[in-house]
């Protein structure tokens, strides 16, 4: 029995100038569905208190396998059509783990995401 240990992604959007409203309209759409999808611990929409062309989506989820079906589901394809109508300048994608103490200390191996910018 494998053992799940939850992980969590943030995407940090940039607008491009004159495009923060059409782009917090888009990404709102993703909540609902998001925090319905299986294995969704906690999903947020966030804007920057001082840049108003920032965005931030995270999500929490149960498993590894749980995020990676959410990844692959057609609620992502929201993330190239912002890239493709020209409505981001950047979009930076993270992914973590939880990790031990022991662990903390080990090292990143980790990938960044970087979409656009």
């Amino acid at each position: 029995m494998s053992i799940q240990i939850p992980v969590s992604h943030m995407a940090f959007v940039r607008a491009r100038a004159g495009c923060s409203r059409q782009l917090g309209a888009r990404l709102s759409t993703l909540i609902a569905p998001s925090r319905q999808a299986p294995g969704c611990l906690h999903f947020a929409l966030q804007h920057s208190q001082c840049d108003a062309d920032l965005w931030l989506v995270s999500g929490r989820w149960v498993s590894q396998s749980a995020m990676d079906a959410y990844f692959n589901s057609p609620a992502m394809a929201i993330f190239a059509e912002l890239v493709q109508d020209l409505v981001v300048s950047s979009l930076d994608f993270h992914t973590f783990r939880e990790v031990s103490a022991a662990q903390a200390t080990e090292g990143c191996l980790a990938t960044v995401h970087k979409l656009a910018g």
